[in-house]
């Protein structure tokens, strides 16, 4: 079966607006090197976009990250760098939550083998979406590119490594690619 890669949220808002932090830009090119040789091996890339309106603030998340953000038809909803131009051709999933309800239901359909996820933040949309993807499709293996997410909190990203681990999501180290 054909291989699924998801790009979570790699969106300007998250690498260099709103909620932008050191480090995120750093993986632009390496997540575009993982698009590209997905798509070179016929596989499957789909892309999430964490999606909020005017009222965000008024919402439950937005009352607990009281930080307006992924407005669509702002700059910072838009993919980040060359990911809007590689996103062309492929799903492109808008969410607007931690995790994609219909990026579950396109899962459950479709029978993919093997998933990675790689994007922002880990702890929160990366995880909350490894976690759809694993209940979606219980016997594929779900992978993690540890040198492909991060999260404003260092140690809130180890934890969340840790996390994904104890539930049975494959996390690759940076010791294990040789990055």
């Amino acid at each position: 079966m054909t291989k699924l890669l998801i790009v979570v949220d790699y969106q300007k808002d998250f690498v260099d607006g709103a909620l932008g932090f050191p480090g995120a830009e750093r993986l632009h090119e390496p997540i575009c090197a993982k698009i590209e040789e997905y798509k070179r091996n016929q596989d499957v890339v789909v892309f999430t976009k964490d999606t909020h309106h005017t009222e965000y603030l008024s919402t439950r998340e937005g009352r607990h990250l009281p930080v307006v953000h992924c407005v669509r038809g702002t700059m910072g909803h838009e993919l980040y760098g060359r990911l809007e131009e590689l996103s062309r051709g492929c799903m492109v999933f808008e969410k607007y939550t931690f995790g994609s309800d219909i990026l579950f239901d396109y899962l459950r359909s479709s029978g993919f083998s093997e998933i990675e996820l790689v994007g922002l933040v880990s702890n929160i949309c990366v995880l909350s979406n490894a976690i759809l993807a694993q209940t979606a499709l219980p016997e594929a293996m779900i992978t993690v590119n540890a040198s492909l997410t991060d999260s404003y909190d260092k140690d809130l990203n180890a934890k969340t490594l840790d996390v994904l681990e104890g539930l049975q999501v494959r996390v690759i180290r940076t010791d294990e690619t040789g990055a």
